[in-house]
């Protein structure tokens, strides 16, 4: 556990709807240091997301703001912390999209995905590239399905790990294409890049930001985005959509919650000033430097996103035999 403290698609990125008027009862929060716990290791995009959001969150309230890591069982022990957490707003989780993804893999949560929090705000949207080793003859997402189409069972597509928006991006892609692919999962995406530069496996989703050394230096080859819209960082890189699969949209996200029963007031709060945060120039820019897409809107929009999620990716389970363990 490390400690550290701090002195989307295009629907996702048009959240920033009239906002609520902040409660006066909650003008008194924070009374006390914030702990926003991050259910995995330091480095990926939730983790960069929650220091930045609570750096500028001291500053703006005069309260420490920790940052408690608490990685496994794809984000469910950090995230459990939270849910059994007091409800007054200043124990959260930055949750990533495997919190909508859990109750399609895991037969028997902890906590309720829907029930046991309040949704704050959703920070931020990664947008996630298909890649192909360079070894496979193929230059677009068409000569892909053509391929995989010509070749029965050739393909093999690898991920960071099983139940992530990188496998289910994956599995869905093969569903809709009618493709025949094999699923090799690994630890972590960075592991899986040398058997996909080496043509040992065939494809990957990715997110763009660890994606994108390989790309620029040309071991990876970058066929299209997984978002709706292009990304800032591989502007010359067509969407799902644009390269020839219509409908397809996916991305990994990350978004504040609160333990259920948090007052309204206390979320509407927090909701404001994240929203605050997340418009700033400097913290916009360290976003997507690193491939993020800032994100914005309500906690109801939030809690309506996960509900839309929670659907699509239980039915991409369906259709992939995937049962809950």
């Amino acid at each position: 556990m490390h400690r550290r403290t701090f002195a989307a698609t295009a629907a996702l990125l048009a959240f920033a709807g009239a906002l609520p008027a902040v409660p006066a009862l909650a003008q008194n929060f924070p009374t006390k240091s914030i702990t926003i716990v991050v259910p995995a290791s330091p480095g990926g995009a939730i983790d960069l997301a929650a220091r930045l959001i609570g750096q500028k969150l001291t500053e703006a309230w005069g309260q420490p703001v920790v940052i408690d890591n608490r990685a496994g069982a794809t984000g469910i022990i950090g995230t459990d912390l939270v849910a059994k957490s007091p409800p007054d707003g200043h124990m959260l989780a930055l949750v990533a999209s495997s919190h909508a993804i859990n109750p399609s893999m895991v037969s028997k949560l902890p906590f309720d995905t829907v029930m046991s929090f309040e949704p704050v705000a959703l920070t931020h949207v990664v947008p996630l590239v298909l890649i192909v080793s360079p070894e496979l003859p193929v230059k677009s997402v068409k000569e892909l399905i053509a391929y995989g189409k010509a070749n029965p069972g050739k393909l093999t597509f690898a991920s960071s790990g099983n139940g992530g928006a990188p496998h289910f991006s994956g599995e869905l892609f093969k569903s809709m294409a009618g493709l025949q692919m094999t699923h090799i999962p690994y630890k972590g995406s960075t592991l899986a890049h040398p058997d996909l530069i080496s043509g040992r496996t065939s494809l990957m989703f990715d997110t763009v930001a660890a994606a994108n050394v390989q790309i620029k230096a040309g071991r990876l080859r970058a066929l299209a985005v997984t978002t709706t819209r292009r990304s800032s960082v591989l502007p010359d890189v067509p969407t799902m959509q644009e390269a020839g699969v219509p409908g397809y949209e996916t991305s990994t996200w990350g978004g504040l919650l609160a333990p259920a029963g948090t007052p309204k007031a206390t979320v509407a709060r927090l909701n404001a000033e994240v929203n605050r945060i997340l418009a700033l120039p400097e913290v916009r820019k360290t976003l997507q430097d690193n491939g993020i897409e800032p994100g914005s809107g309500t906690p109801q929009q939030f809690g309506d996103f996960i509900g839309t999620e929670m659907l699509k990716w239980s039915k991409v389970a369906k259709d992939a035999g995937i049962q809950p363990e």
